[in-house]
């Protein structure tokens, strides 16, 4: 079994509670106009970032210390603080401000609990000081020189993660979705879901609902993670044939004024959503959500990827 081999090789530490649940919501479909709707319930497993950090942590060294980025609200930056101290590990984050929000300001209270030291930038323009900053003290909070996680988690290794994520999904399923909906910040979780989807043969859509700036929210640096991820799994001595210009992702824009900036539209889809008892974030989940009630939109079979794990 693929993803057995792939465990194998890589050695993930154990962090969430899988395989994360798929609920059928008829009810909330036919609000939508849709024939199917399914949430796959990342959140109730601790969030779609904790699949990522279980091969980032892999083998490091008890007081390894990591060293990451991201808004002030980031759940990628919270992850990684929390879970990296019950591994015996340690964090040093640098965040940039954002919008406030209740989420946001949870987030940010949270991290700063957990993390071993926090830099906050004045602004997105002082950030490489402050990741400066984080960087240098790092090496003065544990043993060895510190391990640098890129924001998001965008890296090859964690997309490993959401690549099994949707060999997970492939079992929860009689039959393939005709789309798959997800947030797209930095492109982890969409580069995981797309290169599954292609490894299986589905004829899925992937639709990448962008809540980031495009210089990291967008198609090409989406692909490029999930062909890099294939070719790290083959470097692992593992059999994998996928051809990554096939991969079907199409990648739309819901940001609105900017990162963590409420959107009217997420507003709407924030209270839908709770009529039926699904708790959205205004940063993620909601603007992706907002894509399946714009009127231009014709899809029947739905999975949306519900990321976000409240703190």
């Amino acid at each position: 079994m693929l993803a057995t081999k792939i465990r194998s090789a890589f050695a993930p530490c154990s962090l969430g509670t899988w395989p994360a649940p798929l609920e059928p919501q008829p009810a909330l479909a036919r609000a939508l106009g849709l024939r199917a709707l399914w949430l796959k319930r990342e959140d109730k497993s601790g969030g779609n970032k904790v699949r990522g950090l279980e091969f980032l942590f892999a083998g490091a060294a008890p007081g390894s210390v990591f060293v990451t980025v991201g808004g002030a609200g980031s759940s990628h930056c919270l992850a990684t603080a929390r879970h990296a101290r019950t591994q015996g590990l340690r964090t040093a984050v640098a965040l940039f401000p954002q919008p406030e929000t209740d989420a946001s300001r949870n987030i940010l209270a949270a991290t700063t609990s957990a993390a071993d030291l926090v830099v906050r930038a004045s602004s997105i323009i002082s950030l490489p000081w402050a990741v400066i900053r984080a960087w240098r003290a790092a090496h003065h909070l544990g043993a060895g020189k510190p391990h640098w996680i890129a924001g998001g988690g965008a890296d090859p290794r964690a997309v490993i993660g959401h690549f099994l994520a949707a060999l997970e999904l492939s079992s929860q399923l009689d039959a393939p979705p005709d789309t798959i909906v997800v947030p797209l910040g930095t492109g982890g979780t969409a580069a995981g879901i797309a290169l599954g989807v292609e490894w299986l043969g589905w004829s899925t859509e992937v639709v990448a609902v962008r809540v980031a700036p495009s210089i990291v929210a967008n198609r090409w640096r989406t692909l490029r993670l999930a062909r890099k991820t294939a070719a790290l799994i083959c470097q692992a001595g593992i059999e994998f044939n996928v051809a990554g210009s096939a991969m079907r992702v199409r990648v739309v824009d819901a940001m609105g004024k900017g990162y963590g900036h409420p959107t009217p539209e997420a507003e709407r889809a924030r209270s839908l959503a709770a009529e039926y008892g699904m708790r959205l974030d205004p940063t993620y989940g909601a603007k992706a959500f907002s894509f399946l009630q714009r009127a231009d939109v014709n899809v029947q079979r739905v999975v949306f990827w519900h990321t976000f794990a409240w703190p």
